[in-house]
């Protein structure tokens, strides 16, 4: 997949702004504040439908304007134009895709899959579990469309059930044990898919992992991920199990009103040679794993779509050593088309331009070709 063409309209500091894109690598480059991150902002945006800044529509919106409008034109097999349109009088944002209206974002993820590396990727190691949870999740959803489902109604499942769990609090009756329990079944039912298939996935991926880790550190150092849920190894999660677990906490889920037991709260344990890369790993343990991530989901996405997705790197070589560095920009000749925003390409020597790549200067949402 290769995004041709990009235009922003009063999106951020842009006020007018287009953009032709090589089929490589694309540096974008430009000092703080200047608009290059916008750029991988809006990308992100037409991929996902979703912000990855967790901005709103009004901070997004340039000042003094009433709408922001972002398109790209993206080839596969077909050709595709991809339109976010925002009005602020109007308080609405559509999602276009040829023009034709998109109203769930379910209809547009995984068809257009991407890979974005940030300096915020640290939280995927030493954050809390919900932060590995989103980064397992994000991929799955984009590479299959039942574990999306299987996502989305458990998460519905949970709304619902949470708020059951609030009204017996307030209101102890049987009739509502009785809806509770029914929750309960739809909770096991969709909780137990969404087991097996994160279970799959991890024996899968920590090849990926692997690979792209030895291509950083040269085979010195084994990657591993394993999979934690109820806290306990997830090949002994059956039907049984799972509803022994709610049980025991039922009563504590009602005093709580909170959905105490499932697969929102699993984790995934990230280790380096058979330790906690948590507990015991060095920074630049740490950077390396979270790119190799990064680098395991673009080749895990792109043999089970059977589509190149795009990469988006946002002002991430600063917080490398120049070994790792060079390693790192060395991979990505092995990646489809590239996104990679620097603050001054003088200071990255590491990274040697071919007569493919595309070099974009960005000052003030003003863009320029070197």
């Amino acid at each position: 997949m290769i995004l041709k063409e990009l235009f922003l309209t009063n999106f951020r500091v842009h006020k007018n702004t287009k953009m032709s894109f090589s089929d490589g690598i694309n540096y974008i480059v430009g000092g703080n504040g200047q608009g290059k991150t916008s750029i991988l902002e809006a990308i992100y945006y037409l991929c996902t439908t979703k912000n990855f800044k967790s901005s709103t529509d009004l901070e997004i919106l340039r000042f003094n304007e009433e709408d922001y409008e972002i398109t790209g034109l993206f080839e596969d097999l077909t050709k595709d134009s991809l339109r976010v349109y925002f009005n602020k009088n109007e308080k609405r944002r559509v999602y276009l895709q040829n023009n034709k209206q998109i109203h769930r974002a379910s209809d547009v993820i995984g068809k257009y899959p991407l890979v974005l590396l940030t300096p915020e990727d640290h939280s995927l190691t030493q954050g809390a579990p919900s932060e590995r949870r989103r980064f397992v999740d994000s991929i799955l959803s984009q590479a299959k469309r039942s574990y999306l489902d299987a996502f989305l109604d458990y998460n519905r499942v949970l709304k619902q059930r949470s708020g059951l769990l609030s009204l017996i609090q307030q209101n102890y009756s049987r009739a509502l044990l009785v809806q509770l329990d029914a929750w309960d079944e739809r909770l096991v039912e969709s909780g137990l898919l969404i087991i097996n298939l994160r279970c799959e996935f991890v024996k899968l991926f920590n090849r990926f992992v692997a690979e792209s880790y030895s291509k950083i550190m040269f085979n010195s150092e084994v990657p591993h991920i394993e999979y934690s849920t109820f806290g306990d190894d997830p090949t002994l999660i059956n039907r049984d199990y799972f509803q022994q677990k709610l049980t025991s906490k039922r009563d504590e889920e009602i005093r709580r009103s909170s959905n105490l037991v499932g697969p929102h709260r699993d984790d995934f344990i990230f280790k380096i040679n058979e330790k906690s890369l948590k507990t015991y790993g060095s920074q630049g343990q740490h950077k390396t794993f979270q790119v190799a991530l990064r680098f395991a989901q673009y080749f895990y996405l792109k043999e089970n779509s059977g589509r190149n997705p795009l990469f988006l790197l946002d002002d991430v070589f600063g917080e490398l050593d120049s070994m790792r560095a060079q390693r790192i920009s060395e991979y990505l000749r092995e990646v489809g088309q590239t996104f990679i925003t620097l603050t001054d390409f003088a200071n990255h020597s590491f990274l040697h331009r071919t007569e493919n790549d595309m070099f974009i200067s960005v000052s003030n949402g003003n863009v320029s070709y070197v």
